[in-house]
């Protein structure tokens, strides 16, 4: 049997749109390549991006600011000594991009110490985005960092 040049294209089209869905559809079902959100409403998210810059803005201005480490024994953040420890108020978000079910967040609470220490226990080897969002007398900041873990 012969085939003509114009039933050889439509078999190759065929041939290469099943070649293409047979992936789409591996990729869909397959848990590996989950492809989440960083945030569940980033519209509403979004909609506050001026307020979040005015934080960010704010951080920036600091002339000391808090310093985000990854160490031996977890992440460390070291808060000026300008800030009196008591007074900060806030939250640390860590955002793993690979896979949400790590996201997690801890309340900034300190005593005496200008220290805050996230235990490497808790944390998966791999890049961690840090939002550290916090307050000092009555102002709002917003530091962001990314981290690599070994």
């Amino acid at each position: 049997m012969k085939i003509n040049w114009g039933t050889a294209i439509v078999i190759a089209f065929g041939l290469f749109i099943t070649f293409i869905l047979y992936f789409v559809f591996m990729v869909q079902s397959d848990s590996k390549y989950d492809n989440d959100l960083v945030v569940e409403e980033y519209y509403k998210h979004d909609a506050r991006f001026g307020e979040e810059m005015e934080r960010v803005q704010n951080a920036e201005d600091l002339k000391e600011k808090p310093i985000i480490t990854a160490g031996a024994s977890g992440i460390t953040i070291v808060f000026p000594t300008v800030f009196v420890p008591i007074n900060i108020k806030g939250k640390v978000s860590l955002y793993r991009p690979s896979n949400k079910k790590l996201d997690f967040e801890i309340p900034i609470s300190l005593s005496d110490a200008t220290t805050l220490l996230i235990p490497k226990k808790s944390l998966a080897g791999g890049r961690w985005d840090i939002n550290m969002e916090w307050q000092y007398e009555g102002k709002s900041y917003l530091s962001k960092e990314t981290i690599y873990i070994n």
